[in-house]
């Protein structure tokens, strides 16, 4: 796929180390390979997409030394231009200690952003265990992603996971940015009522499908694709906020040119142009 410059992705959501959460089975076996070979498959899948960065989710980690599970992410990315890596919040380790060694990972420059698994762990935003994430996030200028909406995992827990929770924390702290991932998937109006009525909320819009690109030709050939654009659609009107969404794929849970074909209609609306990079460049600094 040749592209100019302007048509050039970045992708919010994917990950390059399966992401050690509870009940998690079944993650693609290419994340298992050698980083060797996990470097090259991004590269070729970000090649082929037309993705110029991505950010990619690290693993919940008990690494003492590595309190983000970011290391194995970076080892990556020191192979792959234009990926970075996001840590991973774990509300269960909030005492002095680890979250002195998260501020000297953050203090490195390297972890563009910390994500917040709600579902997979019985914590919501509100829980306690998050707040000095939420505080440290604030002072490196760098946003929380938090998990939302259906998860991956049959012993996950939607109570905790579902958008509008999203919006007691962003009132009460108002300097961190938030982003809802998987637009809060399938509350979708209830993910933009959280965006419209507060200005450090956004959210990326990935892992709305999932499968290899044959199961994506079967769902766009069934409508599913259209229907659900159509459904992004409304939520992004009702925001009145189109510089809050952000593109995302999810993967390797969904193959990048696959899901950059589905969500065509919206990168190319001339309304929101920026959720193919602007978006992101705004919100990660990049």
């Amino acid at each position: 796929m040749m592209l100019n410059p302007d048509d050039m992705l970045i992708d919010a959501h994917v990950h390059v180390v399966p992401p050690g959460l509870p009940g998690l089975h079944g993650f693609p076996a290419v994340l298992d390979g050698a980083v060797a070979t996990v470097a090259a498959t991004v590269r070729a899948d970000m090649a082929v997409s037309g993705t110029a960065q991505a950010l990619a989710m690290g693993v919940l980690s008990d690494d003492p030394d590595d309190p983000l599970g970011v290391a194995a992410t970076l080892r990556i990315a020191d192979q792959v231009p234009g990926l970075h890596a996001i840590g991973v919040a774990d509300p269960r380790r909030n005492e002095p200690e680890p979250l002195d060694r998260v501020e000297h990972q953050l203090r490195q420059g390297r972890i563009k952003g910390l994500k917040a698994y709600l579902g997979y762990l019985p914590h919501g935003p509100a829980s306690p265990g998050y707040a000095p994430y939420y505080r440290l996030a604030a002072r490196s200028q760098i946003p929380v992603i938090f998990h939302s909406g259906d998860t991956y995992a049959a012993s996950a827990k939607l109570q905790y996971a579902h958008p509008l929770l999203i919006d007691e924390v962003a009132v009460d702290y108002p300097d961190t940015h938030f982003v809802i991932a998987h637009c809060g998937c399938p509350w979708f109006v209830d993910a933009a009522e959280v965006i419209y009525k507060n200005a450090n909320v956004w959210a990326d819009r990935s892992g709305l499908f999932v499968g290899d690109a044959a199961a994506f030709a079967a769902l766009a050939a069934r409508g599913r694709w259209h229907r659900t654009v159509e459904r992004l659609r409304e939520a992004l009107e009702y925001t009145e906020r189109p510089d809050r969404f952000l593109y995302g794929s999810d993967w390797p849970l969904a193959p990048m040119a696959a899901y950059r074909e589905f969500l065509a209609p919206l990168l190319d609306d001339p309304a929101g142009r920026g959720l193919r990079a602007a978006n992101a460049r705004a919100l990660f600094r990049r």
